[in-house]
């Protein structure tokens, strides 16, 4: 099938590294024109040279932007435009917030998370429409997590504001479908990245179990049996902004291998 992906201008945020990674790896594959960004240069500009090397395709681009800043995510955009014209595509990605419960943060972790999680999508969304609206379409993911269907102990911040970026796009979606720009809300369940091997590390800690153990219970509760692979991930976010999807907007969908329970 062919995704019409090629040529297409894309931006990644939080891409030097697992789902970003994968997902700025698997537009590049198609063809497309990727900016990528994270708020680590060094990081970046390996991620580059690995993605070009492995796909072939040299129209991958870095800028370093801290999503939490509106100045930098002005210029992250404007970059997008400088180099390929326009935008077509935006994968909001960040990074999650710190585990804990309601008595263990306080309000600056919930300021902080706010304006990571839910604040910086809002405002990268802003960025990139002008240009969405003037050649009349687009396609928009936010990346969120599998809290967004049932909530995961310890992780109240994010179980707060990934519901938020659901009820954000469920919205937001009502307004830009005349303008044909599709947005969609995925998220993942457990998915063998750096971010996944830290919350199993921390449950560890706290329920005073190995690493190894905490990560085979929680494969045990997942019907496939095993985690999945940033690719697999990454195929469903691919998918969603191709030529291939042309009248699914505003839903919020898992990919987890049956973990969630919920309807």
């Amino acid at each position: 099938m062919d995704l019409g992906l090629q040529g297409k201008s894309i931006i990644v945020t939080a891409a030097s590294k697992g789902l970003g990674k994968a997902i700025a790896k698997q537009f590049a594959a198609e063809g497309s024109h990727v900016l990528i960004s994270s708020r680590n240069q060094e990081e970046l500009q390996k991620t580059q040279e690995e993605i070009r090397l492995e796909t072939g395709n040299n129209h991958v681009e870095y800028t370093v932007c801290d999503i939490t800043k509106p100045q930098s995510v002005k210029e992250l955009v404007s970059k997008a435009v400088e180099i390929n014209g326009t935008v077509d595509v935006l994968i909001n990605n960040a990074g999650g917030p710190p585990a804990g419960t309601f008595d263990s943060v306080n309000d600056e972790d919930w300021q902080n998370a706010f304006e990571l999680n839910l604040l910086s999508f809002v405002r990268t969304i802003r960025e990139v429409l002008p240009h969405m609206r003037s050649q009349g379409s687009g396609r928009i993911i936010n990346i969120a997590s599998s809290s967004i269907k049932q909530p995961i102990d310890n992780l109240i911040l994010s179980n707060t504001f990934r519901a938020g970026i659901v009820g954000f796009s469920k919205s937001l979606s009502q307004e830009l479908a005349q303008d044909n720009i599709l947005i969609n809300t995925i998220g993942p369940g457990r998915i063998a990245t750096e971010r996944v091997a830290h919350l199993d590390k921390v449950k560890a800690e706290k329920l005073n179990k190995s690493y190894e153990e905490v990560k085979s219970q929680s494969e045990k509760s997942i019907p496939i049996g095993r985690y999945g692979e940033p690719q697999e991930f990454a195929n469903m976010v691919v998918y969603f902004c191709s030529g291939a999807n042309t009248y699914i907007t505003g839903q919020s969908l898992l990919v987890d291998g049956g973990m969630v329970k919920a309807l």
